[in-house]
């Protein structure tokens, strides 16, 4: 691809101008981030609502319901994927957009580790959805809606990403986000910031008692998180190195 010759390109600057321009920028940016934290906070503060009504899903082994989509974990993000009959695509595709949301998602293992399971729901049955994601290469667990559960949350005429709290049998409906809101979903980061407990590591402003552990301590290879395992000192050692860089670098460490 060639640059169009009635393209109005930013000056060509020596790397001096150029490191200048960069700082001006990154001032921006950090505001951003800290306004983005802010705004997490803030979310980790909305109400609840109580869910009442029993919904069912199918999935790959039979009928399953919404408390059984958290697989035992307190968290639950659920996204309906448009794939269905009428879709465009059916049934080698599903939605363009919904395509792309699946294939942009980060490997579900450190949202797990976070306390929080990450679904799929569409209206497709379960041998199109499992030969879908077998074409695709897509490892998101993924269920049939069955009854009025996306017509109830907001997403029966468009997608959608709802946000679940399971506390013993009750289960409380946090957050929802669609339309240009959706497209920033798939990094691990964005999808703990949309959850009532966040991210849970300590630099974060959340109500008194919520879980938080040491900043990067928690995190690990896709595959070698194990359940209550201490985190790995190697690890630890070489965060911490690698934090404490950082603050000399730069006090900010957002």
């Amino acid at each position: 691809m060639t640059t169009s010759s009635t393209m109005h390109t930013p000056p060509v600057v020596a790397p001096e101008a150029w490191e200048a321009a960069r700082q001006q920028m990154l001032v921006k940016e950090k505001a951003l981030t800290r306004a983005r934290d802010a705004l997490a906070a803030e979310r980790r503060r909305m109400p609840w609502m109580a869910v009442t009504k029993d919904y069912m899903f199918e999935g790959p082994n039979g009928k399953v319901s919404l408390a059984d989509l958290f697989e035992g974990r307190h968290q639950l993000i659920v996204y309906r994927a448009f794939y269905e009959p009428g879709v465009f695509g059916w049934p080698e595709h599903a939605c363009r957009g919904c395509s792309m949301v699946a294939d942009q998602v980060a490997h579900v293992a450190h949202l797990n580790a976070r306390d929080t399971t990450l679904v799929f729901v569409s209206r497709a049955p379960q041998a199109e959805i499992e030969q879908l994601k077998a074409r695709m290469g897509w490892n998101i667990p993924w269920f049939t809606i069955t009854d009025s559960f996306d017509a109830d949350f907001g997403v029966d005429e468009w997608h959608g990403t709802n946000v679940f709290y399971r506390d013993g049998d009750r289960i409380f409906r946090t957050y929802f986000i669609n339309n240009r809101g959706d497209e920033q979903m798939g990094s691990t980061w964005n999808y703990l910031d949309i959850t009532p407990l966040g991210r849970q590591e300590v630099w974060e402003d959340s109500p008194e008692g919520y879980p938080q552990t040491p900043t990067y301590k928690w995190w690990n290879w896709h595959d070698s998180y194990v359940a209550d395992a201490a985190p790995d000192k190697k690890w630890v050692e070489v965060s911490d190195a690698g934090e404490a860089a950082m603050r000399n670098q730069d006090t900010d460490r957002r």
